[in-house]
């Protein structure tokens, strides 16, 4: 399938020919006062990326030709958690990540993670522009790193498996499921008597196809384009857990920058959060016709039960703990009481 604009307000996905070809740079690299690395742990294909690039395109024309910006998608420049320590390091300038993995420096960037906490889009971006939000971006801040106001889309988050669906909390039990070294999730799941296995996003495909695992959960995006769809038969719609990308860059650098181009930068990124969201939604929204069409079952669990399981073994009372009464709280302000 070919991602292009057209293709993307349809809610399917594919290559974009105008990111796939390069850029016709108006200037020489070498003529721009700033240059910097902006990386991506997702296909070139994804709607990130694509926005991504625009993005990169208005910065340098608005900027005339000072901030030079060039893309490395797909993980080029490292694992996700390679490419977060780049970043404080000042090797990389941007890079969008998901919170639940900066939570391994900043504990509370993982709030947004609890499981069945969101319970549509409306909440979470009512939670993740708000007061909720700007939270876990100054704590964040103090690890060095300066957050962008509004964070990317990367979906509801959705089980998959091979052998049959997950229909209750207690087809969970003993399940082998690929999960990202996320602390909230790997928790998440054990609170079901799963058996969670970190698994680099790279090598998913191949524990699925080896059934090293039984199943994986990711937003529908990432499902299909990692193409596990070729060796999952069913998608469980759990919602379990809604995940976005902050976009930060290094606090040091991005304070050395000066306030004339942090504007245009800050504006830019801040058009390609919108586009991405509309992106992303309308792509999910899609996408269940076309997974179908390669054989995927899709099923939708009730929810209740799956949250009186988290408040039964106590994992919504250990990350209340863990993220402190002031984040709870807030998070709590957003969504109906957890805990």
């Amino acid at each position: 399938m070919n991602i292009s604009r057209r293709t993307l307000a349809r809610g399917t996905l594919g290559l974009s020919a105008a990111l796939a070809a390069p850029a016709i740079l108006r200037w020489p690299a070498d003529a721009a006062e700033f240059n910097y690395k902006f990386a991506t742990n997702q296909p070139l294909t994804h709607p990130s990326n694509i926005r991504a690039q625009e993005c990169i395109d208005r910065i340098r024309d608005q900027s005339n030709g000072r901030i030079a910006l060039q893309l490395f998608p797909n993980n080029q420049l490292g694992a996700d958690t390679e490419m977060l320590s780049q970043v404080r390091a000042g090797a990389i300038m941007f890079f969008p990540i998901s919170g639940l993995i900066i939570q391994m420096i900043t504990p509370v960037a993982g709030a947004n993670g609890v499981g069945f906490a969101f319970k549509d889009y409306d909440t979470v971006w009512a939670a993740m522009d708000g007061d909720f939000g700007k939270y876990l971006r100054e704590q964040m801040r103090a690890a060095g790193l300066y957050v962008f106001p509004k964070i990317w889309d990367n979906g509801f988050r959705q089980v998959t498996s091979g052998a049959s669906p997950i229909v209750t909390p207690a087809d969970l039990k003993g399940f082998k499921i690929r999960v990202p070294v996320m602390p909230i999730t790997v928790s998440l799941f054990e609170a079901y008597g799963g058996a969670p296995t970190g698994i680099n996003i790279k090598e998913a495909y191949s524990a699925l196809q080896t059934r090293l695992v039984d199943g994986q959960e990711n937003p529908l995006s990432i499902i299909y384009n990692w193409k596990f769809y070729e060796v999952q038969k069913y998608l469980s719609e759990t919602n379990h857990q809604w995940d976005g990308f902050w976009l930060i860059s290094n606090l040091r650098l991005w304070e050395r920058l000066p306030k004339d181009l942090q504007d245009v930068v800050s504006r830019n990124i801040d058009r390609a959060a919108d586009d991405q969201r509309v992106d992303i939604r309308k792509l999910n929204e899609g996408l269940r016709n076309e997974l179908e069409k390669f054989g995927m079952v899709f099923n939708k669990p009730e929810i209740a039960p799956f949250r009186e399981v988290l408040q039964k073994t106590g994992f919504y009372a250990r990350w209340q703990k863990e993220f402190g009464p002031e984040c709870w709280g807030l998070l709590e302000k957003y969504t109906s009481k957890l805990a």
